[in-house]
């Protein structure tokens, strides 16, 4: 059985949509890399309106994750020695919200089409065909 729906007035910000925390976080650098990795996975997954609040609760989640292992990242690459096994750890768990929301890898097809690769043949054939006609133009000025 649902619940009646509650008027906007009455509801959280962050339910409204108009805020992603409860407290603004303020206009940082992390702030703004959370919401565009938010964004993304949102997309990812087909748009925020056919979410269901599990979905954007695991979202917000991963989004999370995301930011942490990002962090390490950038410690890392800046010559600081990170927890491994934390990031590890972090690393799996993201990887299992993922799962849960039914992200996978999507392999994408780089064969050529036939069309295409006849198209290659004929243009690495060119360069050839070309030198071999130059090669004959110059024997037969060298025999005259």
């Amino acid at each position: 059985m649902t619940t009646p729906p509650v008027p906007s007035r009455h509801r959280s910000a962050v339910t409204n949509g108009k805020r992603l925390h409860v407290v603004q976080p303020g206009d940082t650098a992390w702030a703004r890399r959370f919401r565009d990795v938010l964004t993304e996975i949102t997309n990812d997954l087909g748009g925020a309106d056919l979410l269901s609040e599990g979905q954007r609760q695991l979202i917000r989640r991963a989004t999370t994750i995301s930011i942490m292992c990002e962090k390490l990242e950038g410690d890392a690459a800046a010559g600081a020695a990170i927890n491994l096994e934390d990031y590890g750890k972090l690393t799996d768990r993201l990887g299992r919200a993922f799962q849960r929301l039914g992200l996978k890898r999507q392999p994408r097809d780089v064969t050529p089409s036939l069309a295409e690769y006849l198209a290659s043949l004929q243009a690495e054939g060119e360069p050839e065909a070309a030198d071999e006609a130059d090669e004959a133009a110059n024997h037969k000025g060298a025999d005259e």
